[in-house]
Parts: C-alpha cells; structure tokens; sequence
C-alpha cells in the first residue's frame, strides 16, 4: 500500500471520530450539566466547611456503592491480587535485568 494512502486513510478516519465525538458532545447537551453538578458540589463543599482530604481515624476511605452493596470482600480480593501481581513483576523484573546485565559483563 503506498504511503498517500494509509496516511488518507488514517486522516479520514480520525475525522469520521472527530466529528462523532463532537455529535455525541453536543447531543448529550455536552460539559454544562457536568459543569453544573461539579460547581453545586464545590461550593457545598465549601459552605459545609473543609476538613482534611485523607482522615486515618475513619479507615480506608472506599466508594460508597462498594460500600453499601457489600461488595468489600470483592474489593479487597481484587486490591490483594492487584497488589500481589505488582510485587510478583517487580520481582520478575528485577531477576530479569540482573541475569541480562550478567551475561552482557563475560
């Protein structure tokens, strides 16, 4: 395929989503209501007074549908496995520069 005609191509289809994505924008009434709700809830936020953005007396601060569907144990197997795959490729890694660092030295 020649050069002209993937770079045509590629253009023409980021318009095709440029111009979706702008008619989903303006159908959905676009940023305004989202504009709005953040505003309303900024200045409750700032008439009910401030407090601290982490408090550890209150425990770990978790979204409130998680927390009132009792879905804490899902959460918390899914957080445990998250943090052991991090730890597992943390260590994979690690092995994985040492013996290629060792055979690049003899």
């Amino acid at each position: 395929m020649q050069r002209w005609k993937q770079y045509g191509g590629l253009l023409g289809l980021f318009g095709v989503c440029l111009a979706a994505g702008l008619w989903g924008f303006t159908a959905t009434g676009g940023a305004l209501p989202w504009a709005k709700r953040s505003a309303k809830t900024l200045q409750r936020g700032l008439k009910d007074g401030g407090g601290s953005l982490i408090d550890f007396g209150r425990g770990i601060v978790v979204a409130g549908p998680i927390r009132k569907n009792g879905l804490m144990l899902e959460y918390g197997v899914v957080a445990g496995v998250l943090v052991v795959f991090g730890i597992a490729l943390y260590v994979y890694v690690d092995r994985y520069r040492t013996a290629t660092e060792d055979e690049r030295v003899t």
